[in-house]
């Protein structure tokens, strides 16, 4: 189906990113490429589907079926993407039109590539795709926008779009970063299934390794623009032959990464009672009365200091939903949620409270959490410039350098811009965001599933070192079953807005499906 010959690129005829690469994919053969940040995998994908860059060079030979995309004018190879080639991007709120309705953009390349379907096949061919990857309900799901879904219904509309035109070759660059293990399971059946019934290959990216091992047929490793080792995935996972391999399945999580618990006289930080978020739901006519929506519900909890709680369920269930409202970020709300600290008591419902730095979130796509135009030193000192605590540039100057090396960064990374960061240093930004106001409470939403295992167990030991020398709480949001267990002393599971607790050792994979 693929086959690559001497793949070198290279932006702004600088030094090459990859390095003369050999790699083919068959009809219908599922092949996983695994490797560190910035090792070249995102970069080899977007040369395949012609997506690079206007500052890139791509030299070789990229033969799909016999022809040479490479020698083809943008205009012959625009004719392949979308039909022929497709590629499901990592984040979805980022790679979706923010304007556009999810209908208008699932539609899009039926317009585009199905000139000769008539609208009411349109809609059916839209609706059997939503329903394919798992998105229930697809009518109503039509008329809504991007921000509007959870992180894992983006997932699922993206998905949707790249399988509506029947692709032969699929590049899914990290497609379950967002889903919860049993839609994963469901996804990764749905490709599997396609591939085999409509002869769909798949170039599979993933940090995920359990996924790899489990999904693909044959397993790519990259290494700073080279490829190091090639095999089955019983090879590559249980045999390897090269160091920096044996480096990479070293780093997957296993084993408990803390080994305290809690003393049991902890003071409570955070305490919350009967709490119930609310949307408004679209109105369909003007002359409609708003219809609330009950998305988190009645739930109670509390947390205590030094404690890290893991918060885990499906997509959709209304984890994020929870966490916003407990930050006072949403505006329909009911219940309680009361902050204490130092013999303070703070209600973060009350929009006229002061809650500055009291609590503080960690979101998921750490470059989408960061202002693109500023450089990292402003970006840690307009906390401290909004609260007029530090009234000095040296005061905050000196603040900022603290905090960096308290996640691992020198204070050369104050002048650097996020674009100038990788994906696990832009994290330990985002944790910096948050420490920099002296929180006492970080609500951590996924802090590490876009990042690869190597970076991801640089930044969980991170986190549980700051919170021994701090005594911090942490609220740890993931799908990661394995993680959560390692990490928390308690989890809660929520299901349908609802909220009940288990014990690490209650856990497991077969409990989160259910």
């Amino acid at each position: 189906m693929l086959e690559v010959k001497n793949l070198r690129v290279s932006f702004d005829d600088s030094d090459e990113v990859v390095h003369g690469i050999d790699f083919e994919i068959g009809e219908t053969e599922i092949v996983g490429i695994i490797g560190e940040s910035g090792s070249g995998k995102s970069v080899t994908a977007l040369s395949c589907i012609g997506l690079l860059k206007d500052n890139a060079t791509c030299t070789g030979e990229i033969i799909f079926k016999g022809k040479d995309l490479n020698k083809l004018s943008d205009e012959e190879r625009r004719a392949y993407k979308g039909t022929e080639i497709t590629q499901i991007f990592q984040e979805p709120l980022t790679s979706l039109n923010p304007v556009l309705t999810i209908w208008h953009q699932l539609e899009e390349p039926l317009i585009l590539h199905r000139k000769n379907m008539s609208p009411a096949d349109r809609k059916k061919r839209v609706l059997q795709a939503m329903q394919q990857v798992g998105l229930n309900d697809p009518e109503e799901l039509l008329d809504c926008y991007p921000h509007e879904l959870s992180g894992g219904m983006r997932q699922r509309v993206m998905i949707a779009i790249g399988i509506i035109c029947h692709p032969s070759l699929m590049i899914a660059d990290e497609p379950t970063t967002a889903l919860d293990v049993n839609l994963q399971d469901q996804i990764l059946a749905l490709l599997k299934r396609i591939s085999r019934d409509h002869h769909m290959s798949i170039m599979f990216i993933s940090h995920n390794m359990s996924i790899v091992r489990n999904f693909c047929d044959r397993v790519y490793v990259m290494h700073k623009g080279n490829i190091v080792e090639t095999g089955t995935p019983d090879e590559i996972f249980f045999d390897p032959k090269e160091d920096y391999t044996k480096k990479l399945i070293g780093s997957i999580p296993n084993g408990k990464l803390r080994e305290d618990s809690l003393k049991g006289d902890e003071k409570t930080i955070l305490k919350v009672e009967d709490f119930s978020v609310f949307y408004k739901q679209q109105k369909k006519r003007f002359y409609e009365k708003t219809v609330l929506k009950e998305v988190v519900k009645k739930v109670s909890f509390e947390l205590h200091e030094g404690e890290m709680a893991g918060l885990v369920g499906r997509s959709g269930c209304g984890k994020s939903t929870l966490s916003l409202g407990l930050l006072g970020l949403h505006k329909i709300t009911k219940g309680s949620v009361f902050f204490e600290h130092d013999g303070k008591k703070t209600n973060m419902l009350d929009r006229h409270a002061d809650k500055h730095g009291v609590m503080q979130m960690v979101f998921q796509d750490p470059y989408g959490s960061l202002n693109p135009k500023k450089k990292i030193g402003w970006i840690l000192a307009e906390p401290l410039r909004m609260k007029g605590e530090l009234k000095t540039s040296a005061e905050r100057k000196q603040r900022v350098h603290e905090v960096l090396q308290e996640v691992g960064l020198d204070l050369s990374y104050s002048r650097r811009y996020p674009s100038d960061l990788s994906g696990g240093q832009r994290q330990r930004v985002c944790i910096a965001v948050a420490l920099i106001q002296g929180a006492r409470l970080i609500i951590a939403d996924e802090p590490v599933s876009a990042l690869d295992v190597t970076v991801q167990k640089q930044i969980l030991e991170l986190i549980l070192d700051i919170q021994r020398r701090t005594g911090i709480a942490v609220l740890f949001i993931s799908h990661d079953m394995n993680i959560v267990r390692q990490m928390c002393h308690r989890i809660f599971h929520m299901t349908d807005g609802k909220l009940n607790e288990l014990t690490p050792e209650e856990v497991s994979d077969d409990i989160h499906k259910k």
